[in-house]
């Protein structure tokens, strides 16, 4: 492809990860409406963001091969036809089993939109800046998160939450469309290169073997489950925090919370950055940083919850809005780094079934959970704990990245 083609498909995937982000996470807003409505518990409110997490869980794998061997274009096309269906028809729920039905539908549309766009992003753009553009596509999800949240409070304050769920839906459904039609890479062939240089087929216990022997991605995995814990946590459960405790109306609230998780377009660019840059001087840095950013964010969150209120709190909660996300673009990268190129949207979609399975789908329906017994500020005191953890497991990825790290001729035939 060229300059100009490649930065389009950025932005085409860019909007629709922002609009995947904005369906996935309007609900928050919609907490206390429905819990007046129909009488749900905190820990049915995050059942009701972890039924995404548990269906892109069951369905990632699968999706992402059908990406990987089929098409890149027309799999995301179809899987953002699906996810917006599915959130308009939150719109239309009467109870509750309702509605955790259709959240869960949102997540088979979503399962392979990720690895999708990952691999398409990574076989578009040079491997020495794959951290600063997928840093630079993963801000989408900060800001449609952001956007979902507050104008998802905004709508259901004064037109009702039903009305959020349509609003939020329609633009997916234009992309999907504009997306089939977009040009993309020839699939690549799943072959290595022998020592004496011949080209030889990959076996499937080839294909395990990139996975399951592979010690960067352990580490990098769990870490990145615990780091998710943690922005999914907040995501989830901020505006209802500073609802509780701020006693603000929602709509302010999720506004609140929504200006604090915005930041995250700039910690996200900034991660993928600073880690290249690092990378020059440094070869495992893209495992080095995000365990030094991860440390930080656990520290900051310490001081935010336990120990900060009102205006200082705000404040220090603005820095983990910044931090919490900078792991992200380095550790996506990774996945990328130590895999056969063939087998890209397979390596993040491990990633992600690790990453819901540990952490997303846990996040919401934990602190919910204990929320209800020990009180919402007791619950996200927890949070510290999974970001030292995570620091922890980076660094001991550190380790391993150079010996993992896949060395093979990269390139790759366009397709018309």
């Amino acid at each position: 492809m060229t300059h100009k083609q490649s930065w389009a498909i950025f932005w085409l995937l860019f909007l629709l990860y922002m609009f995947d982000y904005m369906d996935r996470m309007v609900i928050v807003s919609l907490f206390p409406f429905l819990k007046q409505e129909m009488g749900m518990t905190d820990a049915q409110c995050g059942l009701l963001v972890s039924a995404v997490y548990w269906t892109i869980l069951i369905f990632s794998f699968p999706a992402s091969v059908l990406v990987d061997r089929w098409s890149r274009t027309k799999s995301i096309s179809i899987m953002a036809a699906l996810w917006s269906l599915a959130t308009l028809a939150c719109a239309f729920t009467r109870n509750f089993t309702q509605l955790f039905m259709a959240r869960a539908a949102i997540g088979i549309g979503e399962a392979g939109y990720a690895p999708g766009g990952t691999a398409m992003l990574s076989a578009n753009f040079p491997q020495e800046k794959r951290a600063r553009i997928l840093g630079l596509w993963n801000a989408s999800i900060p800001l449609g998160s952001a956007l979902g949240i507050g104008i998802g409070g905004w709508v259901a304050h004064n037109f009702g939450w039903r009305h959020a769920f349509g609003l939020v839906a329609f633009p997916g459904l234009i992309l999907a469309i504009v997306i089939y039609f977009a040009r993309d890479y020839e699939t690549v062939a799943l072959v290595h290169k022998e020592k004496t240089g011949e080209e030889k087929k990959m076996r499937f216990a080839d294909m395990v073997h990139q996975f399951t022997h592979n010690k960067t991605l352990l580490c990098n995995n769990l870490a990145f489950a615990l780091n998710v814990f943690i922005t999914t946590a907040l995501l989830t459960w901020l505006p209802t925090y500073f609802h509780r405790f701020d006693a603000l109306a929602m709509d302010k609230a999720s506004m609140k919370a929504s200006s604090i998780m915005v930041l995250a377009i700039i910690g996200a660019p900034l991660g993928g950055f600073l880690a290249d840059l690092w990378q020059k001087k440094k070869a495992n840095a893209r495992l080095l940083f995000p365990a030094l950013s991860s440390l930080l964010t656990g520290l900051l969150l310490l001081l935010a919850i336990s120990f900060c209120r009102g205006a200082l709190q705000y404040g220090v909660f603005f820095l983990v809005g910044i931090t919490a996300v900078a792991f992200v673009p380095a550790c996506i990268a990774v996945t990328q780094d130590v895999v056969h190129p063939g087998l890209r949207a397979v390596s993040l979609s491990v990633n992600i079934i690790i990453q819901h399975l540990l952490g997303s789908s846990l996040a919401p329906v934990v602190i919910g959970r204990l929320s209800d017994i020990y009180g919402l500020d007791r619950a996200l005191a927890i949070l510290p704990l999974f970001a030292l953890l995570a620091g922890s497991l980076l660094f001991l990825g550190t380790l391993f990245y150079n010996n993992d790290l896949y060395i093979d001729h990269e390139t790759q035939t366009e397709s018309g």
